[in-house]
């Protein structure tokens, strides 16, 4: 078996890419936009100049992906909520979403869904706790935890234009 590689290129105006080659010589890429956004890509095995598979991801998508690849980066003391029935997800509000300006007060989660707000993360900014007069913008990323049903139903709610 071959070993792993892993190789970077700037592209000019777009980011850098980094190209990896898997010990059994599988080729992925992953295409870092200056905006935030990651594009992953995966070759053929037959032809690895030919792309078999291209997903373009928003920052908060990729860092789910991140979290889902590298659980180990938590750490241990953290709550391990699956074991207790409940999940712990980050929202990301849109732009154009209608709480886009508004309190968090006004989307009464709590009371619809049962979920709690931990926190919302603001550019490089993390707001713990925040209370019910607390104004929400295009761009943040709600930290919710509750159970299935009551993350998704605030993922609904959260997500309305």
């Amino acid at each position: 078996m071959g070993t792993t590689r892993m190789s970077s290129t700037p592209l000019p105006g777009i980011g850098v890419r980094y190209d990896l080659t898997t010990r059994e010589q599988r080729r992925l890429s992953v295409v870092a936009h200056r905006d935030g956004s990651r594009t992953l890509s995966a070759y053929q095995d037959d032809d690895p100049d030919a792309c078999a598979l291209s997903v373009r991801l928003t920052s908060g998508e990729a860092e789910t992906l991140i979290d889902a690849m590298m659980p180990q980066h938590h750490s241990s003391s953290l709550l391990s909520t699956t074991e207790l029935g409940l999940v712990a997800e980050r929202i990301e509000l849109a732009a154009t979403s209608y709480w886009n300006g508004r309190v968090l007060g006004e989307t009464r989660m709590r009371t619809e869904t049962g979920v709690s707000i931990v926190a919302v993360l603001r550019r490089a900014e993390a707001i713990p706790s925040p209370g019910p007069d607390f104004r929400l913008a295009g761009g943040d990323t709600l930290i919710v935890i509750g159970t299935r049903e009551g993350v998704d139903a605030a993922a609904a709610i959260l997500g309305r234009d």
